[in-house]
């Protein structure tokens, strides 16, 4: 396996909702980005959904196929890009910048509210059970820190895929 390495395209947060708008740098604590809150805590938010990241390719490659995603606008607090997304499954982990450490909790369940990502408003575009490798990923924090647009992201520990069901 070769080691996957990247960066920080993007730092997204809001008050509650979508889409989360860019910021520069921001302070990574247990629950996650300072500054991003959820509307919903039941279903979003905690420390094992403290972060949720989003490849930059993905969104790419939904454009490609006609619909208006842009970064941020799935709710992703961290859009990467360079990593080999096959390699960011649950119990992955991840260093950002120089001081954060994540660790991938889990894949999304893909929401009504970024329906308007996608051109046909069909939100299961990215659902890992329908297309497996095109999920937004949870994370919870290990170690905070700051984090800044630009800032290198490397897979530190590797974990196989999980199989996936039919």
């Amino acid at each position: 396996m070769h080691e996957s390495r990247g960066r920080v395209h993007q730092i997204n947060v809001s008050a509650g909702g979508v889409p989360k708008y860019p910021v520069a740098a921001a302070l990574v604590g247990p629950l996650g980005l300072e500054g991003d809150t959820h509307h919903d805590t039941k279903s979003h938010g905690g420390p094992d959904r403290a972060v949720c990241l989003c490849p930059l390719e993905l969104i790419e490659r939904l454009r490609d196929e006609g619909h208006p995603a842009f970064p941020g606008s799935m709710g992703e607090n961290l859009t990467l890009e360079g990593l080999e997304w096959s390699q960011v499954v649950p119990g992955a982990r991840l260093s950002v910048g120089e001081d954060v450490l994540i660790e991938v909790t889990s894949y999304t369940t893909p929401c009504y509210k970024i329906a308007g990502s996608f051109a046909d408003g069909r939100f299961v575009r990215v659902s890992q059970n329908l297309y497996p490798g095109e999920s937004r990923v949870y994370a919870r924090v290990l170690r905070g820190g700051l984090i800044r647009t630009g800032d290198p992201v490397r897979l530190v520990l590797s974990v196989a895929p999980e199989p996936t069901s039919s």
